[in-house]
């Protein structure tokens, strides 16, 4: 057969056509972008560093390592969120401890 098509077969195209790769692992990139956004600047960037390695890595051929990066990336992502989320929780505590303190000192006055 000739045309534009490439030949049919049950053999995999050979020079000139691109390898067919399965699909990359989750690079966790929309989780790493909002926790840059809402959570922790710093740990959000090292996330979204993490998270662009993976597809590069990926087709590559380098599959092990892009899994690891997109293991690094959820970890940074959650990381970030866990910073907010134990900073509130201290905030928090100071301003009841503040107001229980400042409620006794009027209570005895």
């Amino acid at each position: 057969m000739t045309g534009p098509y490439p030949p049919q077969g049950p053999y995999p195209p050979s020079y000139g056509y691109p390898p067919q790769y399965p699909p990359p692992p989750d690079s966790n990139l929309v989780w790493a972008i909002l926790a840059t956004v809402f959570c922790c600047l710093p740990l959000g960037i090292v996330a979204i560093v993490k998270a662009s390695q993976v597809n590069t890595l990926w087709y590559q051929g380098y599959a092990a390592e892009a899994h690891r990066a997109a293991d690094e990336a959820r970890k940074w992502a959650m990381w970030s969120a866990l910073s907010v989320a134990i900073l509130i929780g201290l905030y928090v505590l100071v301003a009841l401890i503040v107001l229980l303190v400042a409620g006794n000192v009027l209570w005895w006055h």
